[in-house]
């Protein structure tokens, strides 16, 4: 039996989002803001090439559930439904990138353009099919995305 390489991608690469807990954030296109939240999650978001529409609607239940938000005990037990708390999406190719060797990462793993852009739409349209606050990034555009990460808290979720 071969060594297993950790770096390897899966030929069914999952959907990634790397959320972070915000006291606030925004993003903005050409000096306009285009999307701003108060308390709640900024969650980057990359396409990949095989994703599904239903690994990206398990990434979105992962997002609207996953407890990063402090109870009265100060621990994590509270997630962003529980608080009904903002959600920035925006869509970010950069995660998609492989980056087991050299110094330069390669895109390969990522959605082509178009099909990224209908996906991340579809997911945005998701987002506020299921919750009250949602705000995206605009696709294709060169975007300055401001945050407070509360904590700092951040994970790197799959589906």
């Amino acid at each position: 039996m071969g060594a297993h390489d950790p770096t390897a991608r899966s030929p069914t690469s999952p959907v990634i989002a790397l959320i972070q807990r915000v006291s606030e954030a925004r993003v903005e296109v050409d000096s306009h803001t285009v999307g701003r939240i108060g308390t709640g999650i900024l969650a980057l978001v990359a396409v990949e090439r095989d994703d599904t529409p239903a690994r990206a609607e398990r990434l979105l239940e992962r997002v609207l559930a996953y407890r990063v938000f402090p109870d009265a005990a100060g621990r994590m037990n509270r997630s962003l439904t529980d608080v009904n708390g903002g959600l920035l999406l925006v869509p970010n190719f950069t995660l998609a990138a492989d980056t087991a060797k050299g110094t330069r990462p390669g895109f390969s793993p990522a959605a082509p353009p178009e099909a990224a852009e209908r996906r991340f739409a579809a997911l945005l349209n998701l987002a506020r099919e299921r919750h009250g606050d949602v705000q995206g990034g605009s696709f294709g555009a060169h975007m300055r995305v401001h945050l407070v990460n509360d904590g700092p808290v951040t994970f790197r979720l799959t589906a």
